[in-house]
């Protein structure tokens, strides 16, 4: 991954033991991963008393760069080496280079489960209308480890959604944790709900 210089910059203050003590350290890195999952630009998603101490810029700096990595390693699909491998080039020690990879592990899957999902809707309105679900199927898999052989002992769901566009059938197929699950049958719900109140309008 081809990083620029103040991306860089911006990790090596992350990595650096005098600006982010230990306990900093994980809130920091956290919050990058909360900001780009749930805050919708939530400006106030640094602003947690652990973090007080710091300079509000410094912060801002290592939040950019720390969220431009993330999104670059998601972007890439890098493993473990490969975080590795650029967080110790920029002066992570091991246990940061730990910390920041646990918590990627565990936040990725629901990148590429969003990204997924909005693929499908960007990909199937361009030029026409949107797909309509015909049909969804869906299993449960269980996985004992992942590719670097690293014990996850894990359950997922494989779903399959049957779409239909303009007469033309395709199939859409994702995986997902149960807490991915939960939360798209919450959305799902609430969209439900708004369409019907609509339709009592």
């Amino acid at each position: 991954m081809e990083l620029s210089e103040s991306v860089q910059k911006g990790l090596q203050s992350l990595g650096d033991q005098t600006v982010l003590d230990r306990c900093s350290f994980p809130v920091v890195v956290d919050a990058c991963f909360r900001s780009l999952l749930f805050s919708r630009g939530d400006p106030a998603v640094l602003d947690l008393p652990e973090l007080k101490h710091l300079d509000k810029i410094l912060l801002k700096q290592i939040h950019a760069a720390a969220t431009t990595f993330i999104l670059e390693a998601v972007k890439h699909n890098a493993d473990k080496s490969t975080i590795s491998f650029s967080l110790e080039e920029l002066t992570f020690n091991t246990e940061r280079v730990e910390t920041f990879y646990t918590t990627f592990q565990k936040k990725s899957l629901k990148f590429h489960f969003w990204a997924t999902l909005i693929l499908f809707v960007m990909s199937s309105s361009i030029g026409r209308g949107p797909a309509h679900i015909k049909d969804v199927s869906w299993r449960l898999q269980y996985q004992m480890k992942n590719g670097q052989l690293d014990k996850v002992n894990e359950p997922f769901y494989l779903i399959s959604l049957s779409t239909e566009t303009g007469g033309a059938s395709e199939d859409v197929d994702f995986s997902c944790t149960a807490e991915q699950l939960q939360d798209l049958v919450g959305k799902l719900k609430d969209a439900a709900k708004s369409v019907e109140k609509a339709s009592q309008v």
